[in-house]
């Protein structure tokens, strides 16, 4: 269910436009990462620096813009782009200029056709109007104030459809090479490059201004990615005579203080010219014309929400099949890698695709998978705990925990054959104690009693399988089976020396207790190792988790074998094969082989001496 949910949530939220900002971030930033690009020799911008308003003034007067562009146009350039506005007369030279407007068929001026909040529509020069040699210079800025759509027609109220300043430059320079719009396309077509117009939901767009024939803007780079010369320079005759020659030559602001600028994806850390906007249209065309050069498209929308849902799937099936959620995360991040790395290969090839809805639908989906496995978890730890409570150390809890795929099943710990040491314990005349007591009192001293005892079966790694009364079973080797005979030993070990422990723990209680005039009491232990069954055993509303075999049988009789046997304080009685594992560890004596009650065959006793 995770994958289409998350994925119907996303593509509805993408909808809305609230990660529009988002996904163009993403593709600004994939602009910054693209190697740079070869410079187009084919253009050159004569900007107006600072240091030209010093000299010349500004507004730029006809007498002196006339000068420039009849010094560019005697280096025979194949277009020149005027990004100037000349709708009026500026200082003197007006006739002069208008000469040089008159005698240059290869000049395109600019006009204003839409005005908006900061500026007003500005018509072009009488003469380049008349002329048909005229473009807008209209910009589409997104709502984050950036540059990323470029024009190649303009639409007026008027029903007009103006070509741009940028599209007038590169058919001229296309025309002399011999390239022209294919007139069997539907869409503006150069050779194999297809100007496909931008729709309101391209991309990230979301009910965008698609209104006139854009395209989106594949930027080179960042500002002064083209060659720059100053008017200085064309004035004053610095440059080679041949230096505009067979180049598209564009003439406009770059001062800092004409405010000419916008912001781009590579707008850090300086915004881009306006006539360097102009200047990156004109360039697109006559690259992907003559170059093949890609051009930024995008999927049909049901693709994209294809791609979506796609990377909803890989989510929840690597969230899923991790499992462990410390590898989730480690495959999650790569897969997030993965996909903004296919993302910008495709953007390097010229498709522009979706990275942010998949991104938050992989994270999303870690996140809701792995909250489905923690509830999973939690109701398997409770199981767990169920089942063990406190019969086990922390240490050993954790254990179990972290292999509880092995040991659970169905909700409960299958039965299996292992080799352990069980150990009986009991106190000796507990019926003549219990009467002399009394309820209240006889709980507490046995309470007393039992957490000492218990606690040294846990601190020697046994497990506390149950309290039967006054007595404690405790066993050694499980829930996790030894496989080597040194580690049946070492339980072996383990549950003897726990015996002797508790042995050492009753005589400090009985002074304990003798100083409050409780009861004192001496104990007996049995302890056999040998072949046991663990599992849980019960119903499904209350299971326990224990073990059951022979092996148990004999360490309770062994317990309870021969009463008047003498012990001291504490009798301990072991079978052969636990005395197997621990001879020479432990002072022994052998008592002989008895038949224990409930047995047909004999078993051979020992008494480990405190």
């Amino acid at each position: 269910m995770t994958a289409p949910v998350v994925g119907g949530v996303f593509l509805v939220v993408r909808l809305t436009g609230w990660l529009q900002p988002l996904e163009w971030m993403a593709l600004d930033l994939f602009f910054r990462w693209r190697p740079p690009e070869q410079r187009d020799e084919r253009i050159v911008i004569v900007g107006i620096e600072e240091s030209d308003l010093q000299k010349y003034g500004w507004p730029i007067s006809d007498d002196k813009l006339a000068e420039l562009i009849d010094k560019v146009k005697t280096q025979k350039p194949v277009a020149m782009g005027l990004d100037l506005y000349r709708d009026m007369p500026v200082k003197s030279g007006y006739e002069k200029l208008m000469k040089v407007f008159n005698s240059t068929p290869n000049l395109i001026g600019i006009e204003k056709k839409i005005g908006d909040k900061d500026s007003s529509a500005v018509a072009a020069a009488p003469v380049l109007k008349k002329l048909g040699q005229v473009g807008v210079n209209d910009v589409v800025v997104d709502d984050d104030g950036k540059l990323r759509r470029g024009l190649l027609f303009l639409d007026t109220p008027e029903g007009e459809s103006l070509p741009s300043l940028g599209l007038m430059l590169a058919m001229i320079y296309l025309q002399e090479k011999n390239v022209f719009p294919d007139p069997n396309s539907v869409n503006l077509k150069f050779n194999n490059a297809e100007f496909v117009p931008f729709e309101s939901n391209d991309g990230a767009y979301i009910k965008a201004d698609a209104g006139g024939y854009q395209v989106l803007l594949n930027y080179r780079g960042p500002a002064r990615t083209f060659f720059h010369v100053s008017m200085q320079d064309v004035m004053e005759n610095r440059l080679s005579q041949d230096f505009f020659q067979n180049k598209v030559v564009f003439i406009g602001p770059t001062a800092t203080s004409l405010k000419d600028y916008f912001y781009t994806p590579f707008s850090q850390p300086q915004q881009t010219a306006g006539v360097e906007v102009q200047a990156t249209l004109t360039s697109q065309i006559i690259s992907a014309a003559l170059q093949n050069r890609p051009l930024l498209k995008v999927w049909d929308d049901w693709l994209e929400s294809v791609w979506i849902y796609l990377w909803c799937g890989v989510g929840c099936l690597v969230s899923w099949a991790a499992g462990s959620r410390r590898w989730t995360v480690l495959v999650i991040g790569v897969a997030n890698v993965n996909l903004i790395g296919i993302c910008y290969l495709s953007f390097l090839g010229g498709l522009w695709l979706p990275v942010v809805p998949p991104v938050l639908c992989l994270l999303s989906c870690f996140m809701i998978i792995n909250a489905y496995f923690a509830h999973v978890e939690r109701q398997d730890r409770q199981t767990v705990m169920n089942l063990f409570g406190r019969h086990v150390t922390p240490k050993i809890a954790e254990v179990i925990w972290r292999e509880r795929d092995q040991i659970l099943k169905e909700g409960r710990l299958s039965g299996r054959k292992v080799t352990a040491t069980v150990l009986f314990t009991d106190i000796k005349n507990f019926s003549t104690i219990a009467e002399n007591l009394e309820p209240e009192k006889l709980m507490c001293w046995l309470n007393e009693y039992m957490e000492e005892m218990a606690g040294l079966v846990l601190e020697k790694g046994g497990v506390v399988d149950k309290f039967i009364g006054d007595s404690v079973m405790a066993v050694f080797g499980v829930p996790f089976a030894r496989t080597t005979p040194e580690g049946v030993a070492s339980d072996a070990k383990a549950a003897v020396s726990c015996a002797l422990e508790m042995a050492s723990k009753l005589r400090l209680l009985n002074q304990h207790w003798e100083r409050q005039g409780q009861p004192t009491i001496a104990m007996r232990v049995g302890i056999c190792t040998g072949s046991v069954v663990i599992g849980s055993l019960g119903s499904r509303e209350r299971e326990d988790y224990t073990v059951i075999g022979d092996s148990v049988n004999v360490a309770a009789r062994l317990e309870s074998f021969d009463k008047s046997i003498d012990g001291g304080i504490c009798r301990i009685l072991i079978s052969e094969e636990t005395y197997f594992h621990v001879k020479g560890e432990f002072a022994t004596r052998y008592l002989g082989s008895e038949l224990l009650k409930g047995r047909k065959q004999p078993v051979n006793i020992y008494h480990v001496m405190l």
